[in-house]
């Protein structure tokens, strides 16, 4: 017999036994343990004891009492066993009413006996999971001091830190020993959580009297000032620091060991989770066929993903890249095997594929993600930046046209913003370009903008990270320079809720918080690797590149921009427009690209973007 079904015949005997106990017990306590003429009531007793016996095996039975693993028995199974004998109780009652009409019963035998059946019952479940309880604490304990567990410091005495510490006593084989807590909150100085003590508060971490081994940041709400402090508390130290990820990372808010990973840059920056209105988002989605262009790189990939998860009847991936198009597409089939996939590899600057891709998938929602995005690389090949963010958007704001989708959604920039790089100017072109295109017939055409991305092909962290790997020096254009910055997710997650926003026409603004000094942030890069900045690894000042800004804006001075539902997204109204005028100036702006003449280019963009200050 395997051994869940012996378990479960176990369980079954012993609540047999149980029942019985109760319902005799409840006469004796009726009585004060002198039962009046025991032999009618013994009488009594042996009667009825078979018909309480089977009705509360099949009620607990029909209650799913049979079926759960009692070592993490849990309130939910208690509120349960008090459901399943209230009924049985009831039950009885009533039958004993309509058959016997209740004559030479004691009422409060029966309500004696709901309780008594309770405690037999809950508690005999509860002390099946106390038994596992104490017997794991009992071999962590035995482990204690070995050479093989890490002595762990615990920083957060709050829910968090205690259900790592209670996972780690439940599951000796991870190999911690957590000797000590510490929290910023006085009433829990000087007390235990489950034995482990709060010594002290977060600044006085390098001098408390408590050996360690490794240190676990468990705040997962902590903001960016706080982790700061946290972290360079724990650097003191010159121990292994870790932390458990934010709320915004866990699925349903469940902490675990194996959820410890590295502090991150994101952990330092400090963003706050994103609250989306998920029903709004999956109307526009849900069963649509929706197509990504640049499926494979950073944002694209990530909007795949959110996409995903609204179950879409359809997804196409768009992607120049023959390696990110594989990647995206597997990851995407294995992922989301109940979302229709089609990898399309395609250039998007050729009318004909584009128009052929539409005709084969019509969309009906898209996110035109695809952009190049390395600005000094863009500033000394203009004639690419022009055919890859106008041409291509203007074949794509085509297509859409054609096929009469329902939405159209350009991931744009805050390089836009009174550009002063070719790639800032034909970015802003691109937003020209959708705004025109709304209104002409049935979709919605808007654009959304927003700074920097942690972590995607654009930005300076990468390359940060290598040079740090390498021995430095780690460059940075100027000591003041200031970006705005958000993780992935967050992008996608606000990308996909301002397009469910939208009417048409909007420009949608992300907002970014606060601007970031890069060479704050190179130096936390720094620290974060385990060395000091200026010390083990230097940092250079290079100047700023042709084309960069010091500090970049998300809006122009009077652009009119408002608030919306949502309290990270702005917006503001596209300016009117000719689209006979626009198409003939990018007609012109695209000969000129061709012709490779880099001046020409920029002053053509100037002409289209009169707030457009070039670097000639």
């Amino acid at each position: 017999m395997p051994r869940f079904y012996r378990n479960r015949v176990v369980v079954i005997l012993c609540d047999t036994l149980l029942i019985a106990l109760a319902f005799i017990l409840s006469y004796y306590l009726r009585f004060n343990f002198d039962i009046p003429e025991p032999e009618f009531y013994w009488a009594q007793i042996k009667k009825t004891l078979p018909f309480v016996v089977a009705l509360d095996l099949i009620i607990f039975y029909k209650f799913d009492l049979y079926k759960g693993m009692w070592r993490y028995t849990s309130i939910r199974d208690l509120r349960a066993i008090i459901l399943a004998v209230t009924l049985s109780t009831v039950t009885l009652i009533v039958g004993l009413t309509v058959s016997l009409r209740f004559a030479g019963y004691p009422r409060s035998v029966f309500f004696i006996n709901w309780f008594v059946l309770i405690v037999f019952i809950g508690g005999f479940r509860f002390q099946i999971r106390m038994a596992k309880e104490i017997g794991n604490p009992l071999m962590w304990r035995l482990q204690r001091g070995s050479a093989a567990s890490k002595k762990l410091m615990i920083v957060g005495a709050g829910d968090t830190g205690e259900l790592i510490l209670r996972e780690i006593l439940q599951n000796p084989g991870l190999g911690y020993d957590p000797v000590c807590f510490v929290d910023d909150d006085p009433d829990k100085l000087k007390r235990k959580i489950h034995g482990v003590p709060v010594l002290g508060t977060v600044e006085e971490i390098h001098r408390l009297p408590c050996e360690f081994d490794e240190i676990l940041i468990a705040i997962p709400s902590g903001k960016g000032e706080e982790m700061r402090r946290i972290v360079a508390a724990c650097e003191r130290t010159n121990k292994r620091y870790r932390t458990v990820p934010g709320m915004g990372e866990l699925i349903g808010g469940k902490v675990s060991v194996k959820a410890i990973r590295e502090v991150t840059l994101e952990d330092l920056l400090g963003r706050e989770e994103v609250h989306l209105d998920q029903d709004e988002i999956a109307r526009y989605l849900r069963d649509r066929r929706v197509l990504v262009t640049g499926a494979g790189g950073s944002i694209g990939s990530e909007l795949v993903r959110q996409v995903s998860r609204f179950q879409p009847q359809a997804i196409a991936l768009l992607e120049v890249s023959e390696l990110n198009l594989f990647r995206v597409e597997m990851e995407c089939r294995q992922r989301f095997e109940h979302v229709s996939t089609s990898g399309f590899l395609v250039d998007i600057r050729d009318q004909k594929a584009v128009d052929r891709v539409f005709r084969e998938f019509v969309p009906q929602v898209v996110f035109h993600a695809a952009a190049y995005k390395h600005l000094p690389i863009q500033e000394l090949h203009p004639w690419e930046s022009v055919h890859n963010n106008v041409l291509a958007t203007r074949n794509l704001v085509k297509a859409a046209l054609e096929v009469g989708l329902e939405r159209f959604v350009l991931v744009s920039t805050d390089k836009a913003v009174r550009p002063t790089s070719v790639m800032g100017a034909t970015k802003r072109v691109a937003e020209m370009l959708v705004e025109c295109a709304n209104g002409i017939s049935g979709p919605r055409f808007m654009s959304v903008r927003f700074g920097n991305v942690i972590g995607s092909s654009g930005s300076a962290i990468p390359i940060f990270q290598e040079q740090i790997a390498r021995g430095g020096p780690v460059t940075v254009t100027h000591p003041e320079v200031t970006r705005y910055f958000m993780s992935i997710a967050e992008a996608a997650q606000l990308i996909l809720q301002a397009g469910a926003m939208g009417e048409g026409g909007e420009i949608f603004i992300l907002d970014m918080g606060k601007p970031v000094r890069i060479v704050d942030m190179a130096r936390d890069l720094i620290r974060l690797h385990g060395f000091e900045p200026d010390k083990d690894i230097p940092i250079q000042f290079i100047g700023l590149r042709p084309g960069e800004k010091l500090r970049e804006e998300l809006i122009t001075q009077g652009e009119g921009i408002v608030a919306t539902a949502h309290e990270k997204i702005l917006v503001l109204r596209g300016n009117a427009c000719d689209p006979k005028d626009l198409h003939a100036h990018i007609d012109e702006l695209l000969t000129i690209a061709c012709t490779y003449d880099t001046p020409t280019i920029k002053r053509k963009l100037q002409q289209l973007v009169p707030d457009y200050t070039p670097h000639l």
